[in-house]
């Protein structure tokens, strides 16, 4: 699943949280999930993770456990990068339940490549904190896995090899979910949070407070929701470097037609040899551009977000100046 524009990926939570609603309304008690989805159907097989430990999928990795599970690789050039900086921001804001209650499993589908030392390069480029394991294994018993999970394979032509999707489960009440893993992070740390755990971490509301009292969301400026969703994992317009760099005024000191393709073909610009784009590689620990597959008008709308972001930041840096001077 790749989004086209900003169009396709504002349904994504409405479905989400229909399809959630419909698991629980019409779930069976959890007593009738443990025969279903527990050891006799999630293979057992031996994997093991970025730090050399042997693990069993079943019994160390999935028992008891609410789970995170995703397919990556490590020499990815498409989507990988972005949906490991976005679970990145989820186990931020889970904060110290990863690792306790909440356990994030990232699966190789490249398992000769992604040795242990290689996945563990990967996974502190991101700042994958405890908790969160990168795993390989044989390809066979990764591909037991993957259909046990109901990772689908790649629709011809995906160059990343496997969907955007995560799997979300309470292994000892039979609850899962899939979600794109690509979606708001606040939201997927609410569905992990709060759904896996049937609320019970949730806040309850107080006597005097009302639904109708919550602030309406609003998607009026397209460029920003395109920079929240897609782009803010790595970047920041403003806030200082990130997984990426920081994007402040940009568009005043690149070239249009190279920051259209930075954002449009990445990859492009790194197979012909940008010395830029692969300066830029090197600098940030050669995580990879993702191509989002932007047309031309997503890309107006982020070029356009940026400029205004960069604008904002610079009049407010220079209105906090003459304060300070007027002092």
């Amino acid at each position: 699943m790749r989004p086209k524009s900003w169009a396709s990926l504002a349904g994504v939570a409405a479905v989400i949280l229909a399809a959630t609603f419909f698991m629980y309304v019409g779930s069976a008690p959890a007593a009738a999930y443990e025969s279903r989805w527990g050891a006799n159907y999630f293979p057992n097989v031996e994997l093991t993770d970025q730090h050399g430990n042997k693990l069993h999928f079943y019994d160390d990795l999935l028992k008891g456990k609410i789970v995170v599970v995703e397919q990556f690789y490590t020499h990815c050039i498409d989507i990988c990068p972005l949906e490991t900086a976005r679970l990145a921001q989820v186990q931020k804001m889970l904060g110290d339940r990863v690792g306790k209650d909440i356990f994030f499993y990232s699966i190789s589908i490249d398992p000769k490549r992604d040795t242990p030392q290689a996945m563990k390069e990967y996974a502190e480029t991101y700042h994958a904190g405890p908790g969160w394991l990168f795993l390989t294994g044989k390809k066979e018993d990764i591909d037991a896995i993957n259909k046990k999970l109901g990772f689908q394979d790649p629709r011809p032509g995906d160059r990343d090899g496997h969907s955007a999707h995560l799997l979300l489960g309470n292994e000892a009440t039979g609850q899962w979910l899939r979600n794109n893993a690509l979606d708001n992070p606040r939201f997927l740390a609410i569905m992990i949070g709060d759904w896996m755990t049937s609320w019970t971490s949730a806040k309850p509301m107080t006597s005097n407070q009302s639904y109708a009292d919550a602030p309406a969301i609003k998607y009026d400026d397209h460029g920003k929701y395109i920079f929240f969703t897609q782009c803010a994992a790595c970047h920041t317009i403003g806030g200082g470097e990130s997984i990426g760099p920081d994007l402040r005024g940009l568009t005043k000191i690149r070239d249009p037609q190279w920051l259209r393709k930075i954002v449009q073909v990445p990859e492009e610009l790194l197979d012909q040899g940008d010395p830029l784009a692969n300066a830029l590689l090197k600098k940030y620990k050669n995580v990879r551009m993702p191509n989002l597959h932007f047309d031309a008008a997503t890309t107006d709308l982020l070029i356009g977000y940026m400029e205004r972001q960069s604008a904002a930041v610079a009049a407010k840096d220079a209105g906090s100046t003459r304060e300070e001077q007027l002092r």
